[in-house]
């Protein structure tokens, strides 16, 4: 696919544009994963069919799952828990370009039999493994790496993981977290710490209580414990009502046990529909997203918070959320996005049509996505007269009096989320040309048509 041009609409102000939240991302791989360990059939409704849960599909169906499609539903015959390589060369995995699939079907994987050799594309093979192969080689797999140590690609041969209690480093990802946990139910089970290195701190929390929820929806039992200081005594908690926990002031123990098959639906995704719902508080019209849970335990739900501390005005009528511009701008705030680092690439666009500065804190780990996260949208922004600071652990957005078209066409970096994000200026007033529009393929393929509603 081409560049892409991006006009500026002229439908009536007062008109609200309607449109569909995509299905999560997020959901649609833990569930995907859920269902092919569970015995017997499940329906997934509402799977988003997108680049990366293909790869995970594939994974799962080479392992011998059977995955078919049916009238907007997936049909999953599971693996009873049973993942076993019985050949002599190693079953390849390619996870294309997809961190969640290759964390969590690393650490899937591990709990069962056999050789694996795990392969990637792209930015994949530079992002980091080595906090979950360090826990899966202390748990009995062998692991074997191909080049840099720490990165894909590379083999695994396993007979399936030890019980013990680890320590599991988050500061730069929770997917390294949600993949043991959802390993666990297949071996004697496992007590799992989650820490944060070099004073750090733990990430993503929001995507852990995604996993958790999966856990519990499938039958899987489990225990949550925290504790008030490395030395204190464990208290069962409840996992809902933790905020973010402290470096090694949590405890999730997962016991043994069969994934339950069933029917499931899959929740709208708030990380992809940030840039809708954005696009109504920058817009000339009000914008109805629809498909959206007002109480999803997903991170990326603090769009609306964010919209609403930037002067937008929020409205949720059941799954219906409307936003609409403020009567004058959209202010700048301070904002720690550690557990939504998503949303990063579109409140760093809003941040340009407000006055006053924004700070964005929290997300050193962007560095490390599909693109450098921190890298990217600071490059896109100076070029329409925003003034950006780089810090270490975010950004400093000083919007311009007037955005200024730029003269070349924006770049995506290959990322999807770039595509995305940088699309909301078109909402400026002025024509927008986008490199490599097709890249929005990896987690929402039909982005381009939806914004045409937009």
């Amino acid at each position: 696919m081409s560049d892409i041009l991006l006009v500026p609409g002229k439908r009536p102000c007062d008109a609200s544009a309607r449109v569909q939240a995509p299905s999560s991302k997020s959901i649609s791989h833990r569930n995907l994963v859920a269902a092919a360990l569970a015995p017997g059939n499940s329906r997934l409704r509402g799977v988003l069919e997108s680049d990366d849960t293909t790869a995970t599909a594939q994974i799962l169906t080479a392992l011998g799952a059977e995955i078919e499609h049916e009238v907007g539903d997936w049909l999953v015959s599971g693996l009873g828990g049973k993942i076993e390589n019985r050949h002599k060369a190693p079953l390849v995995c390619n996870v294309h370009d997809s961190g969640t699939t290759c964390r969590l079907l690393a650490a899937v994987l591990a709990a069962g039999k056999g050789e694996y050799r795990f392969i990637g594309s792209g930015r994949m093979c530079q992002r980091p493994m080595r906090a979950l192969t360090n826990v899966l080689s202390g748990l009995g797999a062998e692991i074997r790496f191909e080049g840099a140590a720490g990165h894909l690609p590379f083999t695994m041969k396993t007979c399936g993981l030890a019980d013990a209690e680890v320590q599991i480093d988050t500061s730069q990802s929770s997917q390294y977290l949600s993949g043991l946990l959802l390993a666990a139910p297949l071996g004697a089970g496992l007590k799992l710490i989650p820490t944060a290195e070099a004073a750090g701190e733990i990430v993503s929390w929001s995507y852990v209580q995604l996993t958790l929820q999966t856990l519990e929806e499938y039958g899987i039992k489990f225990l949550v414990e925290q504790r008030a200081s490395l030395q204190g005594a464990w208290q069962e908690v409840d996992w809902r009502g933790i905020a973010r926990p402290g470096s090694g002031l949590c405890r999730i123990s997962v016991k043994r046990g069969a994934y339950k098959p069933g029917v499931y639906e899959i929740e709208g995704d708030f990380s992809n529909a940030s840039y809708l719902l954005a696009a109504g508080a920058v817009g000339r019209r009000p914008v109805v997203v629809n498909n959206l849970n007002p109480a999803s335990l997903q991170g990326d739900r603090m769009i609306l918070q964010i919209l609403e501390q930037m002067g937008a005005r929020v409205s949720i009528s059941g799954r219906d959320i409307e936003v609409c511009a403020p009567a004058g701008a959209l202010r700048g705030i301070e904002v720690n996005m550690a557990d939504c680092p998503d949303l990063v690439p579109t409140v760093a666009v809003l941040a340009a049509f407000a006055q006053g500065p924004t700070r964005i804190f929290g997300v050193a780990h962007l560095r490390i996505k599909e693109s450098d996260r921190i890298a990217a949208p600071a490059a896109e922004l100076a070029r329409v007269g925003c003034e950006v600071h780089e810090q270490e652990d975010g950004l400093v957005i000083i919007p311009p009096a007037r955005l200024t078209p730029p003269v070349e066409p924006f770049e995506t970096y290959n990322d999807h989320r770039m595509a995305m994000s940088v699309a909301l200026f078109s909402c400026a007033g002025f024509e927008v040309r986008i490199k490599n529009p097709a890249c929005v393929a990896k987690s929402f393929p039909d982005f381009w048509k939806r914004w045409e509603l937009i």
